[in-house]
């Protein structure tokens, strides 16, 4: 018999695919979760996606524990934690005494941090009616927001218009998940009891009911790293106080997708490099070394248009938030210095 499970097409790389053997399937196929989760449910997006990374899906928290088989080694493997590693939470001020950022190479500056709300289902596996507590609860926190923090909320379903226009151009409007969100269930109900939070500065939104019951995003076109990182620890030191996260001691902020746990934060940089495509090989280095990803101008599986490349942090378990932004800001000079040239003077770094 063959150690890869038939389930997944032959052309399949998800991790999930790598690790979960028939002998593994057959032991945990009759496995649920408390809310009814089964592996069958969990592995669908890898699938019917054979080019999914991942391919597996928790629908709640206790998904981790009960499929910790499968979890663990796809775990283990994207985020390069061996073992068990305790996560611990940083949300104190980074230094970022470079210099070199001030070149004007980058363009702008965004941190987003993925949240579920401790004792109910995951998006891929919530119900309307946990849904609906999921806003609720969510709305009712963000509206106690003062300052630069402060701001209103737009339901999806009646967001229309210049508004919704608006919210499009600044990149701050979500719509109906891509087809990995859609074989995993998560956009079931489109577009009920989902919405975004903006602050009336527009450097401060959070999208409710998305991969995760919370996106909670800081963001600074300039690319002022130091002010959007305290913006977004404000702000989750306010939502902790009134809301109750699902975490775990060894893995940190339970998300949907293995990928985000941890720290749930994924901090990236808009930068211009027009010779991109010549450098491409030698600049992919230089963000492995620091463990980033170097993306397309609009994320994941993506072209790079006019040279403007988004670069962000691969690793988000086994590293607190701190040094998330610590280690993104050291690649991001390594990887102006690695050009050689600052296009925006023409002079020699």
């Amino acid at each position: 018999m063959t150690d890869i499970n038939p389930l997944f097409p032959e052309n399949a790389v998800s991790l999930v695919k790598e690790h979960l053997t028939p002998a593994l399937f057959n032991d945990l196929k009759g496995k649920r979760t408390k809310n009814e989760f089964t592996l069958e449910q969990a592995i669908q997006s890898g699938i019917q996606n054979p080019d999914s990374s991942i391919g597996i899906y928790a629908g709640d928290a206790e998904s981790y524990r009960t499929f910790s088989k499968i979890f663990d080694p796809v775990i283990e493997s994207y985020h390069g934690c061996p073992g068990s590693p305790i996560h611990r939470s940083d949300l104190t001020r980074p230094d970022l005494s470079d210099s070199v950022l001030s070149s004007g190479r980058v363009r702008s500056f965004r941190i987003r941090v993925a949240r579920n709300i401790a004792n109910l289902p995951f998006p891929p596996l919530v119900g309307s009616t946990d849904r609906e507590k999921v806003e609720e609860r969510t709305v009712n926190a963000l509206q106690e927001l003062k300052g630069d923090l402060g701001g209103s909320y737009y339901p999806l379903g009646e967001l229309t218009g210049a508004k919704r226009k608006e919210l499009a151009q600044k990149h701050l409007l979500f719509e109906k998940g891509d087809r990995f969100m859609e074989a995993a269930g998560i956009n079931r109900d489109w577009p009920d009891s989902r919405g975004i939070f903006v602050s009336n500065n527009q450097k401060f939104a959070v999208w409710i009911n998305e991969e995760d019951h919370l996106r909670i995003i800081s963001m600074d076109k300039s690319g002022d790293m130091m002010g959007t990182f305290d913006r977004l620890s404000r702000a989750l030191v306010f939502l902790e106080k009134r809301l109750t996260f699902a975490r775990d001691p060894r893995l940190g902020y339970l998300t949907s997708c293995p990928s985000n746990l941890g720290t749930g934060m994924r901090a990236g940089v808009h930068m211009h490099l027009p010779d991109f495509n010549n450098q491409r090989a030698l600049l992919n280095t230089t963000a492995e070394k620091y463990n980033l990803q170097i993306r397309g101008s609009h994320g994941e599986k993506t072209e790079v248009l006019d040279g403007i490349v988004d670069i962000s942090n691969r690793q988000r378990l086994g590293i607190t938030e701190k040094q998330c932004i610590e280690t993104l800001h050291r690649g991001v000079c390594a990887i102006i210095r690695t050009t050689g040239t600052d296009w925006t003077t023409g002079t020699d770094l």
